[in-house]
């Protein structure tokens, strides 16, 4: 008998017990549903935080101070007093591998405008920031080399102060106080949104490093120096560049630890994408569950099926139907069953899916790889689990069938 016979044969018998059919195949059709719908949802996440990385900046490069291993010890970036300006200006003259350099140095406080007041983290920057970080000036300007020089008191705002202390003002031109030192907004950055861990990039204020280092900081050290290279290929060498550079300037003998950190964007992604890459796994595992037993209620339907057509067994293997021919007939009755089921499933996991992201905002992404792993995994559940009925009925007598009552 053909295959295409036998898919014949098959589709024939579930049309007869067509409410039957139906029922076994809900474990396969709600394991499929969940494959779907959880890969969509884990490629979405994946998706959604290698945009919130590449909100970080171009081509980026991280210097902090402290070192990841201390004398034996884990110190951590940010755990020591190490960069200064005296840094920033010697890679600026003495790298060959980075395109633009600005130093950031941190400063807490309260931004007061008029009788509103919001606490934001406030950066000294260069110029070059907003373009290392790839962050565009929605309105007004950036900071300029002047602004640098003279020391001006000056400051570009995030989103996020804008609308706590503005609402729906053009804060351009006015006035706003941080720690009692009056600032004028001169521009409001883009919107950005959260990054990958959940902090609000919009929540900062933006002003000429050289005030912040004059009038807030009151001292030489930096938080961090931002980097960008011409292209990413350049990224490693880079690195390795900034690392000699550095290390000469602070005096450190050979053996000697670090005591800088950095960074590129490929090792933030890697560590990002870990999270969610698990995450996926195990809504994976939990959705595959479902398939197990869906593929466990097709083999007990087929076992009930074998013993109800003992006899049609019977008068098959009378009439010369060979054992294959049989455990064929049955292998494709459950391999179509599940196959069925996956594709029921496979549809329901896309409205699902559809309305999972209408509802809760979530980012979701269905790709047609993933439709064709649910579709393969469930036709392999019917083959593995439809194995063993098949066997069993191939494996009749054909005199002791056709006495079967």
């Amino acid at each position: 008998m053909t295959l295409r016979r036998l898919t014949s044969v098959a589709l024939d018998s579930i049309r007869r017990h067509a409410a039957r059919s139906l029922l076994t195949m809900l474990g396969v059709v709600i394991g499929v549903a969940s494959v779907v719908v959880m890969v969509a949802i884990g490629r979405g996440a994946e998706a959604e935080v290698t945009a919130k990385i590449a909100s970080l900046g171009t081509n980026l490069v991280v210097v902090t101070p402290g070192s990841q291993s201390k004398t034996g010890v884990s110190g951590g970036a940010n755990s020591m007093d190490s960069l200064t300006l005296d840094d920033v200006t010697r890679i600026t003259r003495e790298s060959q591998e980075i395109a633009l350099l600005s130093p950031v140095i941190q400063t807490m406080g309260m931004v007061v405008a008029g009788n509103n007041n919001w606490r934001t983290q406030a950066y000294g920057v260069d110029t070059s920031y907003f373009t290392i970080r790839g962050w565009k000036v929605a309105s007004g300007r950036g900071l300029e080399e002047t602004d640098m020089r003279g020391n001006r008191k000056l400051v570009v705002l995030g989103k996020t102060p804008v609308d706590m202390l503005f609402g729906d003002e053009d804060p351009v031109g006015k006035t706003i106080r941080l720690r009692n030192i009056p600032l004028e907004v001169v521009g409001v950055l883009s919107p950005k949104g959260p990054t990958a861990d959940g902090n609000d990039q919009d929540d900062v204020a933006l002003i000429p490093y050289t005030t912040v280092r004059a009038r807030f900081a009151g001292r030489s050290y930096i938080a961090q120096i931002l980097l960008s290279t011409p292209v990413e290929a350049a990224i490693p060498d880079a690195m390795k560049e900034v690392r000699a550079i550095l290390r000469e300037s602070h005096g450190l003998a050979a053996r000697a630890e670090d005591d800088f950190t950095i960074r590129d964007q490929s090792q933030i992604a890697a560590t990002a994408r870990g999270a969610t890459e698990v995450m996926t796994t195990l809504l994976l595992v939990v959705a595959s569950v479902s398939l197990i037993v869906g593929g466990i209620g097709i083999m007990n339907i087929m076992l009930v099926s074998v013993t109800e057509r003992t006899r049609e067994i019977g008068i098959r293997r009378a009439l010369g139907a060979r054992r294959r021919d049989v455990l064929l007939q049955f292998l494709v009755e459950a391999t179509v069953l599940s196959g069925l089921g996956g594709v029921l499933g496979a549809a329901l996991g896309i409205v699902v899916t559809k309305i999972v992201g209408a509802y809760t905002n979530w980012a979701t992404e269905i790709t047609a790889d993933s439709l064709g792993v649910a579709l393969a995994f469930s036709v392999g559940v019917g083959i593995f689990f439809g194995w063993y009925p098949a066997r069993r009925a191939a494996a009749l007598d054909p005199i002791d069938a056709l006495r079967y009552q």
